[in-house]
Order: structure tokens, then C-alpha cells, then sequence
């Protein structure tokens, strides 16, 4: 596996923010979204194999652990690594941009599916085929930088009943792009039930700072 950083952090996304959590942040991505925060994870990397990936969660200590990106999806090693994870107990959750396929991953891994919405620049990429396999247990994400994105979402849940298929859906804001008071109001206004997603590792850490 090539791999960009292995830490623990305080995870700062998704419905289980505020937890510590092993990150494991694989090397590669096929798309570039406009607002990414983690191009760094594109090229580079260390060669690990999965055993030694899984010594250094072990070391790190912990049961909760996110593969992440980059596109982790992108690596062959993911899903029998996840397997082994799931056995010795771990809490597993995956992030994906939605354009992989999720469905050939063991049932228990969390699967955090990102919707790209147009000021993404990738909104054409998702692969609807992962609709059908998402679990109550599994989440939907949308990076919102405008109220086009907004909007692009809102219709993205109707047209895809996306409250039948998983308890949660995620509004985030782009960090330093959109204000997150507007996303806040629009949320209410329109009396949404969805969780707004604030990425809180970028409060408690300057936003640019790596492997938290």
C-alpha cells in the first residue's frame, strides 16, 4: 500500500466527530476537486505493507479507525485490511469521493460517501451504483462552497431518498469559502433534517497543519 501518514486524532468529520480516531490517509486520487484541503495525499507516499499499516494502528492504539485520502478506494489492500480490522475489533470507517464502487467492502465498515456537488468541479463522477448498497449505518456527505451546491443537494436527497436509505446526511461548509452561519440558515429556514458538518480538527489545530 502506498500510504501518505498514519496518526491519531480527534476525529473532526462525520457523525462520530469529537472521538479519537487512527487515520489512515492512503496516497492517490483520480479526481481534484476544487476546494480539496489534502492535495498533499496526491503523489508520494511510503510503501507499507498491509501487516505493517496494521502494527502501527495497533500501535497507536485506539478502536476506532478511518481510511481516508486521497481516494482509498484506489488500493487493492484496502478491503482485506479492513477485513482484519473489523476481526480484532476495530470501529471501521472509510471515506470515499463517491466515484468507487463501496459495495465489495465488508458490511461493518462505515462507509462516509461523499456527493460532489457542481462548485466541486467532479459532480459528474458519482457512481450511483453505491446507492443501492449503503446501509442505515452509512453516512452521505455533501461539501457545500455555495447555495447552488445547496440546491444541487436538496434535490440530490429528493430525487434519491436519501433519509430511506441512511440516518445520516451531512451538509459541511467549505472551510474559508463559505460562511457557515448562511449554510446554518438556509438549513433552517428550509427545515431540513440533515447534521451540519463543521470539520472541528481545523479549530482546534491551524487549518493547515498535517497528521491531525
Amino acid at each position: 500500500m502506498v500510504v501518505t501518514e498514519i496518526f491519531k486524532s480527534i476525529q473532526g468529520e462525520s457523525s462520530f466527530v469529537g472521538l479519537p480516531c487512527v487515520f489512515i490517509r492512503l496516497t492517490g486520487c483520480n479526481l481534484r476537486c476544487h476546494w480539496c484541503d489534502t492535495a498533499y495525499s496526491f503523489y508520494g507516499g511510503q510503501n507499507m505493507t498491509p501487516d505493517e499499516v496494521l502494527g502501527r494502528v495497533r500501535e497507536l492504539g485506539g478502536k476506532l479507525v478511518e481510511f481516508t485520502g486521497g481516494e482509498p478506494l484506489l488500493q487493492k489492500d484496502v478491503q482485506p485490511l479492513a477485513e482484519q480490522l473489523v476481526a480484532e475489533g476495530f470501529r471501521v470507517l472509510l471515506e470515499t469521493s463517491g466515484e468507487r464502487f463501496v459495495g465489495d467492502l465488508p458490511s461493518a465498515v462505515v462507509k462516509v460517501l461523499d456527493v460532489k456537488c457542481p462548485g466541486s468541479g467532479e459532480s459528474e463522477k458519482f457512481c450511483f451504483d453505491n446507492l443501492a448498497v449503503l446501509e442505515r449505518k452509512d453516512e452521505i456527505k455533501f461539501v457545500i462552497v455555495d447555495e447552488t451546491d445547496y440546491r444541487y443537494a436538496l434535490d440530490f436527497i429528493s430525487k434519491h431518498h436519501l433519509h430511506s436509505r441512511v440516518d445520516e446526511v451531512i451538509f459541511s461548509p467549505v472551510f474559508g469559502r463559505l460562511n457557515p452561519r448562511h449554510l446554518a440558515e438556509w438549513i433552517l429556514r428550509d427545515g431540513l433534517e440533515v447534521r451540519m458538518g463543521m470539520q472541528i480538527h481545523k479549530f482546534i489545530w491551524d487549518p493547515e497543519t498535517r497528521g491531525v
